[in-house]
């Protein structure tokens, strides 16, 4: 599995704090090793990420993400769940 930032999500991780920094990290690895594992809470998404994916980082932090036809994932955004919803 290939993971590929947007710009976009690489500004927005820049700016969170080393906690969450950390948490997404770990959660990055247990996605790559296993992406429908239940603590991720692997889902898709409607309204305006439709068909994009989200798993969670925390109790209130999301990721949302590209699944590619090349089996790679592309990362779109990180916020909490109220600012991305």
């Amino acid at each position: 599995m290939i993971i590929v930032p947007t710009k976009y999500f690489q500004k927005k991780v820049s700016k969170l704090s080393k906690p969450i920094k950390l948490k997404l990290v770990k959660r990055i690895h247990l996605f790559m090793s296993e992406p429908k594992n239940i603590i991720l809470n692997n889902h898709q998404l409607n309204g305006k990420y439709s068909g994009y994916r989200s798993i969670n980082i925390t109790g209130n932090y999301r990721m949302v993400f590209e699944e590619l036809k090349d089996s790679s994932i592309r990362l779109i955004d990180i916020d909490t769940h109220s600012k991305l919803y």
